[in-house]
């Protein structure tokens, strides 16, 4: 059996991870092969769990088998740690950060299933995590759900949107936060944290926020946790943390206005942080994290604002 193996894309890392049943059976999840390669790198150790049952076909046995068998060949990706570790190095563009190390993700492709594989070479761990889905019911959630996450208003006025797998922050009356992971289940569903019991109408959540006092914004993943900046009414150096109202002051000394602005660039730059971000993180902690002006895609590469019509084509280049 020919298996033509591709680099994962970021949207579908969502789904090499477990789904709840909700989403299990809008996705065609079958079920999920996890296993390692023993202490000796060369051993086959596995377990299967199920997924959505009626997707678990006699057909879908015989051809799960096939693959798994293709994998475990001579040189395959299940042939061993050290070729797994061959083909991941050779692979680095499948790279990403997973809960623990650094992990790699690639898909299969039959003509009625999708294969997403989840692994990394390290010992002592389970080395991979080999989950089925429905091909046609996968490609229909990716397609819907990258219309995004919609968080409205009780009168239907729509606060923002974020990519499905973001986070979010609700703040109560008392002061309680709350950070969870949302899905998305439907352009009028969500799913907040996990289970039947997070599965919330978007005019549901509008109305129990508006009831006890609370407030939602989004943490969105395209943002640093934290980024350096120039205090506009001053040009000091501060500091803008993800989610936090206002600044935080440094021990930096002021050496005016230009300096400190090539500093800022510069201490960015080495953390990783796009002057787009830097420009989203300074307007999410003056005018609020549900704006618009805190989201990066508001941003050109320089920091520059974008219109709407720039916007939507830098948005559209960024989908393809």
């Amino acid at each position: 059996m020919e298996l033509e193996i591709q680099t994962m894309q970021p949207g579908e890392r969502l789904y090499a991870y477990r789904q709840s049943t909700q989403l299990e059976g809008q996705t065609g999840g079958i079920g999920r092969l996890r296993g390692d390669f023993g202490r000796n790198g060369r051993e086959f150790f596995t377990t299967w769990e199920d997924g959505h049952g009626r997707y678990k076909t006699g057909a879908f046995r015989q051809e799960f088998d096939r693959v798994v068998n293709t994998l475990r060949q001579p040189g395959g990706l299940f042939s061993g740690r050290s070729e797994m570790a061959r083909f991941c190095h050779d692979h680095a563009d499948a790279g990403f950060d997973g809960n623990y190390c650094r992990e790699y993700g690639f898909r299969i492709n039959t003509q009625q299933y999708s294969y997403l594989l989840r692994c990394h070479a390290n010992p002592g761990d389970y080395n991979f995590y080999l989950f089925a889905y429905m091909t046609e019911h996968l490609d229909r959630h990716m397609e819907n759900a990258g219309r995004g996450i919609r968080f409205i208003t009780p009168d239907y006025k729509e606060l923002f949107r974020i990519p499905d797998g973001d986070k979010v922050r609700i703040t109560w009356s008392d002061g309680e936060r709350i950070e969870d992971t949302c899905r998305y289940i439907d352009d009028c569903h969500l799913e907040l944290g996990r289970g039947m019991d997070g599965i919330r109408h978007i005019c549901q959540l509008a109305e129990q926020l508006r009831q006890n006092g609370g407030t939602v914004i989004p943490l969105r993943s395209s943002l640093p946790e934290q980024c350096y900046n120039l205090l506009p009414s001053t040009g000091g150096i501060i500091l803008v943390k993800k989610g936090e109202t206002g600044f935080f002051k440094t021990d930096l000394p002021d050496m005016g206005r230009e300096e400190n602005r090539a500093f800022v660039l510069e201490t960015n730059e080495k953390l990783g942080v796009s002057r787009a971000q830097a420009e989203a993180m300074l307007a999410g902690s003056m005018f609020g994290w549900q704006t618009q002006a805190a989201d990066p895609c508001s941003y050109d590469e320089q920091g520059r604002i974008l219109t709407p019509k720039q916007r939507f084509q830098k948005e559209r280049g960024e989908a393809r």
